[in-house]
């Protein structure tokens, strides 16, 4: 039996406008995807967000009328392990992932006007998204964040059979599939329109932008209940208010996509200078290469190669988590662009809090988002990152980590919510 299929009012009234947003991922940790959903019901449409739910979403999702969460389930844990050949394991976990889509999005929900797919993952999320607007008469939408193949390439190398099949498929559905392109740079739209992609349908870059929940500090009393508060800082939180211990914050999904190891060698560096501040670095996140980080930094601090370092992972609520950017001193981004024409969403969320970055630079967006100078700086080595924390955090950089600030500050008066309307507001029928 077939699904169901949309049937257009015409004019559409903006409480009429129906959107399916599927993140083939965890719905938590998929920021922008959200943020979509959000805005979709701000302006009165009905969202289906379906993906993973495996941390909690935003809270601002939890009990809109508008919004309904149709989590996907996810693959015997036997596909996911390492027990079986990825030779194996793959093309199974490929066909649940296939069959789970097609039930959702085909049969467990209302047909829709739009489908708004994150992409990547690309295999099969396109290829059934594709399906799926054919058969229920719905306009498709791809959100380009990066390239699967581009990640791919990144564990098993760009000429292997894998990759380059992943290539040639991705290519092909994005000059079939879509009513709408939206990137994350102009980069990636320059990219997608010039060939192997050679994407004739139009493309909209719709840059990252922090929600309202990432907001810079409003005062000293605020900073000081957080710090006392969270558990990884409370014993320290006179310190860092007084300046005499800095406070540094990064965020990652743990993944070979982020060297977490150039960190780990700046700050050993950074610690061999006698006269150097001390440092709390509290990484939050979750994911595959948690474990492999956690036990490689407890073995330099048992060697003492982190004097007057404090290195602490965490798992933080968003409100948290927001909280914390904003009594932070410094971010750390280290993500490496696979395709070198995505941003990091870290950034965006540092930024909206009010609060400058130190990010790895080396891909041709950087520029997109951090102003050398002006709201962060750059580097491409474990050393250029240590020369940057020795000179932000010395006793005369503190006037440039000053400067850098305030044009943080500046960058966050740039929200999703304008961003949104201006972009794809209209686009979709939700504002006149």
């Amino acid at each position: 039996m077939l699904p169901s299929r949309y049937i257009k009012n015409s004019p559409a009234p903006k409480e009429s406008v129906s959107v399916q947003v599927l993140v083939l991922g965890d719905i938590g940790r998929s920021p922008r995807m959200q943020y979509h959903a959000l805005s979709v019901a701000r302006h009165g449409g009905r969202v289906d967000l379906i993906g993973y739910h495996e941390s909690p979403p935003h809270p601002d999702l939890l009990g809109n009328p508008r919004v309904k969460i149709h989590p996907l389930a996810a693959p015997p844990s036997v596909l996911r392990s390492r027990s079986i050949p990825f030779i194996v394991s793959g093309p199974l976990k490929v066909l649940w992932q296939v069959w789970t889509l097609i039930r959702v999005l085909g049969y467990q929900t209302s047909p829709a006007r739009w489908l708004l797919v994150q992409n990547p993952p690309s295999i099969p999320t396109l290829a059934i998204a594709l399906l799926i607007s054919v058969l229920r008469n719905t306009h498709l939408i791809i959100d380009w964040h990066n390239y699967g193949w581009s990640i791919l390439a990144g564990t098993k190398g760009h000429n292997h059979p894998f990759v380059e099949f992943s290539k040639a498929y991705e290519c092909a559905l994005g000059q079939a599939a879509p009513t709408v392109n939206i990137t994350v740079t102009h980069a990636m739209k320059r990219q997608l329109e010039r060939p192997p992609y050679n994407v004739t349908a139009p493309i909209l870059t719709l840059h990252d932008r922090p929600a309202s929940i990432f907001q810079p500090l409003k005062s000293l009393p605020d900073r000081r209940d957080f710090l006392e508060r969270l558990p990884e800082t409370k014993d320290l939180a006179s310190n860092i208010i007084s300046g005499q211990t800095m406070l540094m914050v990064s965020s990652t999904s743990w993944t070979p996509d982020e060297d977490f190891s150039l960190l780990l060698d700046a700050l050993v560096t950074y610690a061999q200078d006698d006269t150097a501040s001390p440092i709390i670095a509290l990484i939050t996140g979750k994911g595959p290469q948690k474990e492999f980080y956690e036990n490689k930094i407890q073995n330099l601090q048992k060697t003492g190669k982190l004097p007057n370092i404090r290195i602490s992972t965490a798992w933080l609520t968003m409100e948290d988590y927001a909280k914390l950017l904003s009594c932070a001193d410094l971010g750390i981004c280290l993500h490496k662009s696979s395709s070198g024409v995505d941003l990091p969403m870290k950034v965006v969320d540092m930024f909206g809090s009010g609060l400058p970055v130190a990010a790895y630079s080396r891909y041709e967006s950087f520029g997109e988002l951090v102003k050398e100078g002006e709201n962060g700086c750059g580097f491409e080595t474990a050393d250029e990152l240590a020369m940057v924390l020795k000179r932000l955090f010395s006793e005369k950089g503190l006037t440039e980590l000053r400067i850098l600030r305030k044009g943080a500050k500046k960058e966050s008066d740039l929200r999703w919510d304008e961003e949104w309307d201006r972009v794809l507001g209209r686009v979709l029928g939700v504002i006149d």
